[in-house]
């Protein structure tokens, strides 16, 4: 079980390193145990002057923000990894380190900034960006590609979808869409 003293030298850790530090995998799950039981504690109506449960409400108070300090502290760091990762190509520094959910973030982060890349060149390149049209569906239709051969849909009957406007013009010829609106 995890206790007040853990997440604080978590934090403290976090704190003074540049590197992301290793966190036990059940982590998070013992932080969500040790909350549920400094809450009921702390909720205990029996008596409100007790000097324990005023204690237990404090430290439950305290350890929130310890933790919410930790986890903001990572995400700065993963953010500044996957930042470097983007510029550098290596992207397997400190990896090891990450939780799960982190690990998750990152790549979402290295992909956001991939696409942003390739718009931005697209746009030095003198490409025009297309415009994006909200449709909504008549019919049920399958996954098909679209002109730079990436995987779009499959869509069902009712669902609204932003698509390009070559696309939608496709669509709309084929009696498959309905235009919403019109960026």
């Amino acid at each position: 079980m995890i206790t007040y003293n853990d997440i604080y030298e978590a934090l403290r850790k976090e704190k003074y390193s540049e590197q992301l530090q290793s966190l036990p995998k059940n982590f998070i799950s013992e932080i969500a145990e040790y909350f549920n039981e400094k809450k009921q504690v702390s909720e205990k109506k029996d008596d409100l002057f007790s000097e324990a449960i005023v204690k237990t409400k404090k430290q439950f108070e305290n350890a929130v923000s310890i933790f919410k300090e930790l986890i903001l502290r990572r995400k700065k760091k993963i953010l500044n990894l996957a930042f470097i990762a983007r510029e550098t190509g290596i992207s397997k520094r400190d990896f090891e380190n990450m939780m799960d959910f982190e690990k998750d973030m990152f790549d979402s982060i290295v992909k956001s900034m991939e696409i942003a890349d390739k718009k931005l060149n697209s746009m030095l390149n003198g490409k025009k960006e297309t415009s994006k049209i909200l449709v909504t569906f008549k019919e049920d239709v399958e996954e098909f590609l679209d002109s730079n051969g990436g995987a779009v849909g499959p869509f069902e009957k009712g669902e609204l979808a932003n698509l390009p406007e070559e696309i939608v013009k496709i669509l709309e010829q084929a009696g498959k869409v309905d235009i919403v609106d019109e960026d």
